[in-house]
């Protein structure tokens, strides 16, 4: 059940950084608010997550998760640059990330 946490928290964080974007665009208490539910629910998952995993094997997951879901959703959603070098280094974030939960058992 941790890593399905673990997986949310990551989900929820890159709704986060997307409720960020919406907020510079759309400056209102909604969107505000939906950026701290996403943030919020993802520092909750991370937190229920960490109960049973170790704390750098969850950290690193969530942000690799974040960080690189959040790119894609730039490419994706925003029309950010898809260059193949930018692709290459997204693949090896979660590349990373699963590495780390085949070491963590």
């Amino acid at each position: 059940m941790s890593w399905i946490y673990l997986v949310l928290a990551g989900i929820f964080e890159m709704i986060g950084v997307v409720m960020i974007n919406r907020l510079h665009t759309h400056k209102n208490l909604q969107s505000f608010l939906y950026m701290l539910v996403g943030f919020g629910a993802s520092f909750l998952f991370l937190a229920l997550a960490m109960e049973k995993l170790p704390m750098g094997t969850a950290y690193a997951i969530w942000t690799g998760i974040g960080a690189s879901g959040g790119a894609i959703l730039g490419m994706i959603l925003f029309g950010e640059e898809k260059d193949w070098k930018r692709i290459l280094f997204i693949i090896m974030v979660l590349g990373s990330a699963v590495g780390l939960k085949f070491i963590s058992g």
